[in-house]
């Protein structure tokens, strides 16, 4: 029987939140695709807002089920996306020298997107099984380890490396949440001060030329520093108020790469300025308090870690994308929630807020 106290807890000011920031995302898109030339992309627009509906539709699924459920599927979630990562890795679109995408007919998936929401619910449903006040030791962290290094090495291997650090960080925000007993901690910290530089010399070619762009745009101005150096000049030309609406002139002359995806930032900073700028990333700050009050106030283990992921999930999104606009972060092909262009991304962000509600209009269960 329906309870009406899910109608007097549903959480309004999130919903008409989330609505705010993906219609600011709607306007900038537009401008992104349509005022490019000689090519504009008006198809991406249309594309964008089909798939918004279908991150709609993901989101009322999400807070119309119970999370707790998610409890006992959490298992069965995350072996049907690793499934999916192996069989994109094999028959997976080859675009751009990744392969990252699944063809399903006419729409096309990235499982990665969807993998980040399983491992959020996994990490959450053993850290609230395995709670420990004293912090989880190094033989207890061995099984988060695994379930976050199997998707991450999966992901490295399409290759997309944005997606397998969002990952990482998402996972290591939880486990920090949750704490992490001292003496685990340190030799945590030790181990990776060690190891870090070797990294260097696992990653490709490519990358190694994104981080040292990174450092020094100027040292291949019309190469790998291009999309920094175009980047910084169009959030700089904005300056306080902007050029205007469809008058941003490094993204009209087509001088920004990837505009309406990784850079859509850089054509909000132009055409809105400082001003606007701020106002967006204001809105990501309430959202991103909004859904850690949500955390504080579930009485529930599982809720409050599940919340805490889904939330550390935006943010660090925002945080890289805003940060490699801005030429503060390597370009790794991070998209900026509810407003860059992509299908998979704008779906998993959509079922990640929908878990938001569903823990908030479900806390009177626990009171």
């Amino acid at each position: 029987m329906f309870d009406r106290r899910f109608v007097q807890y549903f959480d309004w000011g999130l919903l008409g939140l989330i609505l705010l920031i993906g219609l600011l995302g709607l306007v900038t898109l537009y401008s992104a695709v349509t005022s490019a030339t000689p090519t504009p992309q008006k198809t991406l627009y249309f594309k964008q807002m089909i798939w918004y509906c279908a991150g709609m539709t993901g989101m009322v699924f999400s807070f119309s089920i119970n999370y707790k459920s998610l409890y006992r599927w959490s298992l069965a979630i995350y072996a049907v996306c690793i499934l999916l990562l192996i069989y994109v890795l094999i028959m997976g679109k080859y675009i751009g020298g990744a392969r990252r995408w699944l063809i399903l007919g006419p729409v096309s998936i990235q499982p990665s997107e969807l993998i980040k929401i399983a491992v959020i619910i996994s990490l959450a449903r053993y850290y609230s099984k395995h709670a420990n006040p004293r912090g989880f030791t190094l033989s207890e962290l061995l099984t988060p380890f695994m379930l976050t290094i199997i998707p991450f090495m999966l992901i490295v291997k399409q290759p997309d490396l944005g997606t397998a650090m969002v990952l990482v960080l998402i996972a290591g925000a939880m486990t920090v949440f949750v704490k992490i007993e001292r003496r685990s901690l340190l030799c945590i910290i030790t181990v990776c001060t060690i190891t870090g530089p070797l990294v260097w010399f696992l990653l490709k070619g490519y990358q190694k030329k994104r981080i040292l762009t990174f450092i020094n745009p100027d040292r291949d101005p019309l190469g790998a520093g291009y999309h920094i150096i175009q980047s910084k000049i169009a959030i700089g030309s904005g300056m306080i108020f902007g050029k205007g609406f469809l008058k941003g002139t490094q993204n009209a002359l087509s001088f920004l790469p990837e505009q309406h995806t990784d850079f859509i930032f850089s054509v909000l900073a132009e055409e809105w300025g400082f001003v606007g700028s701020v106002f967006i990333l204001f809105l990501f700050l309430v959202l991103i308090i909004w859904g850690l009050n949500i955390a504080y106030k579930c009485r529930d283990p599982f809720g409050t870690i599940l919340a805490v992921g889904a939330t550390a999930m935006i943010f660090w999104q925002v945080f890289i994308n805003v940060g490699m606009a801005m030429g503060l972060m390597p370009i790794v092909g991070v998209t900026l929630p509810f407003i860059s262009y992509g299908g998979s991304s704008i779906v998993s962000i959509m079922i990640c807020v929908g878990l938001l509600m569903s823990i908030s209009m479900r806390r009177f269960l626990f009171e």
